[in-house]
């Protein structure tokens, strides 16, 4: 018989809680449902096909919440993030407890999407009328939680609480009594709820030899032996305590579930070793020194979890969606005194940084969302990705698709000279087909940049341009998205391609599967600047493979990793974005110094981007070779294949390994040297 500390800890996700500074009446909160789902359903076009129409429909049913009939830019800060997600992602209230007794001393509201055991968000707010109230009947739920996490957080509210669903509390109880008695906070027992929890403090203090624990960020486990029609309520209300809230759900609303929740920490293998001592959670990726890096700012990060696709039958797609046993939990530490993460440790301490929730379909996900913002002025703003990511018109970029008047044949395409693409670049730039840095108008249509050219084509280049209309502009669309179709190819169709560019979607390709991502602006967030989590949502994407036998393979959760191109491309876009907030505040303040800093930091990170990709596709490519060879070298072993044809696998391997390193090389090289610009522009900024 297996001894008990032999056991594996089952985990998977369960909740997230939040400590927020002000929660509305229920009443509030589904008035608001109410009338979203009146207004949806009452449209005579589908939401954000007619945004100005819709806007004054939105508007009648809501004439308060508007002061002019022309929309206000969106402010993200000192928002209701409940309001936020009802209202740009369709989620709902699902389950509340208010003060409504002598035992209970805070408000709290639990916001679910479409499949309520999906993701979670559980929100908690010090109830005013119950300041006298000295403790809550359940602990999970008690202000004095909320005072211990403001204390260790600046004094900001944020994402407090990780919370697992375990199948024996007892004996991780025990494992951290043994190991990290110090981490502990304690276990509660709910036998009328046929519930037990364990909190501990997920984090060591920033002085590891005192070996004290960091007192802001809980992870709990919640043992739930709830059963029959119990044991669905205990899947919609995660912790005992809350009363399920009936919610309606809009037709177009997709539901989410649980991918990844991401830290900021000091020391990161102290918490990886914690993790594993405790869960056996392993490290599964590692981004190491020197490959993570935007200018001066770098970090490590290391992505792990536990075991769950190895222990369990591989999923279809569906149940690959809805699977929440496969727990990640990427952990980042700061390696320099600038940058995102760096600044985050400095403001808050240690903590939670976002949290990721899959969808089946991303890029209709975000433009619900967008649509929705510009209709009702409430719900997310997304991190604003160059549009270089994607694609732009260059002259280079003309002549590679259109043809060099050099490689021309006779009879064939006379191609364009070096001038000819100078003149159509800039008359896409005055007619406004393009942005100034090359980006098209994603609105225009073919025959509309046909006019507009035609138009303001320099007078000597005319003949040039209507020889090779259809190429140029063929040229023209392709840019729109000519970066990703490098990755992607025929994977998806123009429209998903536009989709993706529209919405600011982040690509990978890991093999033959796809990642989406994408990240919202800070929530929670007090005053411009200030550092607050975000939320990311993601699309896996997964690759249809087959069997020897030709039946098709399950799929593997996780599919699409978590790969290094959106790893730093999500890392400088945070820096570009904070810098394109600079230039913005720099204008506004009338800072013509500060202004010209700020744009060059965005020019340097937008390049330092740009030059990285071609880089991160080779190592992509490098490490799919990797893991395929190092499938087949499995295979050859298992069914005893000549030692020759094993050779030659492993051999192919190296090969790729080496590809790969090199490209891990030219990485950390294109780093090094956007650290050392970045460093002369801060120095040069100081001197002045």
């Amino acid at each position: 018989m297996q001894n008990k500390e032999e056991k594996r800890p089952q985990v998977s996700f369960s909740h997230v809680h939040l400590y927020v500074d002000d929660l509305k009446d229920l009443e509030v909160y589904k008035d608001l449902e109410n009338r979203l789902n009146g207004f949806v359903k009452g449209c005579k076009e589908p939401l954000g096909q007619d945004i100005p129409t819709q806007r004054s429909d939105w508007k009648a049913l809501q004439p308060d919440h508007f002061s002019s009939d022309k929309p206000t830019a969106f402010v993200p800060q000192n928002r209701d993030l409940v309001q936020q997600l009802l209202s740009g992602f369709g989620f709902r209230v699902t389950g509340a407890r208010y003060a409504t007794n002598d035992a209970c001393n805070t408000r709290s509201v639990l916001i679910t999407s479409k499949d309520p055991s999906g993701v979670q968000f559980l929100l908690t707010a010090k109830d005013p009328a119950a300041e006298s109230k000295e403790h809550d009947s359940y602990h999970h739920f008690d202000a004095d939680c909320l005072d211990r996490f403001y204390q260790c957080h600046a004094d900001r509210p944020g994402i407090a609480v990780l919370a697992f669903l375990v199948e024996d509390v007892d004996l991780i109880h025990q494992r951290y009594q043994k190991l990290h008695p110090n981490l502990v906070v304690g276990m509660w027992d709910y036998p009328q709820d046929h519930v037990k929890i364990l909190e501990v403090y997920a984090y060591y203090g920033k002085d590891l030899e005192s070996k004290q624990a960091d007192k802001g960020t809980i992870l709990r486990f919640v043992q739930d032996n709830r059963q029959g029609a119990n044991e669905q309520a205990g899947k919609i209300c995660p912790v005992p305590g809350l009363s399920q809230v009936d919610a309606k759900f809009d037709d177009f609303t997709q539901p989410a579930y649980c991918d990844h929740w991401v830290s900021n920490v000091f020391h990161r293998r102290e918490f990886l070793d914690t993790l594993l001592d405790t869960l056996d959670f392993t490290p599964k990726v590692d981004f190491n020194a020197g490959v993570v890096a935007a200018g001066e700012a770098q970090i490590e990060s290391t992505v792990t979890g536990n075991d769950a696709a190895t222990l369990v039958d591989n999923l279809s797609k569906e149940e690959a969606l809805r699977d929440q046993s496969q727990v990640y939990l990427p952990i980042n530490n700061a390696l320099s005194q600038v940058g995102h993460v760096h600044g985050f440790l400095e403001e808050l301490g240690q903590g939670i940084q976002h949290i990721a929730s899959r969808v089946d379909d991303l890029v209709a996900f975000v433009q619900r969302a967008n649509d929705s913002r510009k209709i009702t002025g409430e719900g997310f703003t997304f991190l604003r990705i160059p549009r270089s990511y994607y694609g732009v018109v260059t002259i280079p970029f003309l002549i590679s698709q259109v043809g060099s008047t050099q490689s021309s044949g006779e009879g064939g395409n006379p191609g364009l000279s070096e001038d000819s693409a100078r003149a159509i670049q800039e008359a896409c730039i005055k007619s406004d087909v393009t942005s100034k840095d090359g980006a098209v108008d994603l609105e225009l249509t073919r025959q509309e940049i046909s006019d507009r050219l035609s138009k303001n084509m320099a007078e000597e280049y005319s003949n040039d341009f209507n020889i090779q209309k259809d190429a140029v502009l063929d040229a023209i669309l392709h840019s729109r998205y000519s970066n990703l179709y490098s990755l992607l190819r025929h994977h998806v169709t123009e429209e998903t391609y536009l989709g993706i560019v529209r919405n600011q979607i982040l690509v990978d390709v890991q093999g033959d599967d796809l990642l989406y991502q994408i990240f919202t602006s800070n929530v929670l967030q007090r005053n411009p600047g200030d550092e607050a989590p975000f939320l990311e949502f993601i699309q896996r994407v997964c690759s249809v493979c087959t069997e020897e036998n030709g039946c098709a393979q399950k799929v593997k959760p996780g599919c699409g990793g978590f790969g290094i191109r959106n790893f730093l491309t999500l890392f400088l876009s945070i820096e570009v974005s904070k810098a394109m907030q600079e230039v913005s505040e720099a204008m506004e303040a009338g800072d013509l110094a500060r202004q010209q800093y700020a744009e060059q930091m965005v020019d340097a990170f937008t390049r330092q981007l740009n030059e990285a990709n071609p880089i991160l596709t080779a190592i992509s490519d490098a490490m799919t070779d990797e893991g395929r060879i190092l499938e087949a070298v499995e295979k050859a072993v298992a069914s005893q294949a000549p030692d020759d044809e094993i050779a030659a696998l492993q051999a192919r391997m190296e090969e790729a390994g080496k590809r790969k390193q090199a490209g891990n090389d030219a990485l950390m090289v294109c780093s090094a040297r956007y650290n050392e610009l970045m460093k002369s522009l801060r120095e040069e900024r100081a001197s002045k």
